[in-house]
């Protein structure tokens, strides 16, 4: 059984690596700050789902997103936030560029990485299921700094999920 420890309260992986409380409420032993084990939010979006698996307000974000074939996220750029996005598996289109008017276009597979400085357009479109990790700094506010230029969702010029 691996066992970790959270505040003050132990916290156990069962095999089936579920996350349950322990038996035994002792505090922490040793040094350095007691590790953090909890289940990642899921945000379902219309083009598919994000998993957010990292959020430290201030220091940085990781996330799983996932496209279902045929979606696209939104044409978009943010103001601050400054991203790393790598896809995991299936293939996409990504375009990106100075501005809406001035985009390339490249078709990216598992290992295909890029990264995105802020005020970079970008869209991400699945040709098959597409599943990206998402790297980006998570300056306060970062889960609004979205502009959304062009949406097949109606979702342009929001900050909505």
């Amino acid at each position: 059984m691996v066992v970790a420890q959270r505040s003050l309260r132990r916290v156990a992986w069962t095999q089936e690596g579920t996350v349950t409380p322990a038996q035994n409420n002792s505090s922490p032993s040793g040094p350095g700050s007691a590790a953090e084990i909890y289940q990642a939010p899921r945000q379902e979006k219309p083009w598919g789902h994000e998993v957010i698996f990292a959020g430290i307000d201030g220091k940085y974000a990781g996330k799983i997103i996932h496209v279902t074939a045929g979606h696209a996220i939104s044409l978009q750029y943010h103001l601050q936030k400054e991203e790393t996005i790598s896809v995991l598996s299936g293939a996409a289109l990504v375009e990106h560029g100075p501005s809406a008017e001035d985009l390339s276009s490249q078709h990216f597979g598992p290992g295909d990485t890029i990264h995105l400085p802020p005020g970079a357009v970008h869209r991400i479109t699945a040709i098959t299921d597409l599943t990206f990790a998402e790297a980006s700094t998570a300056q306060p506010g970062w889960r609004e700094d979205v502009v959304r230029l062009e949406d097949n969702y109606g979702r342009s010029g929001t900050t909505a999920p």
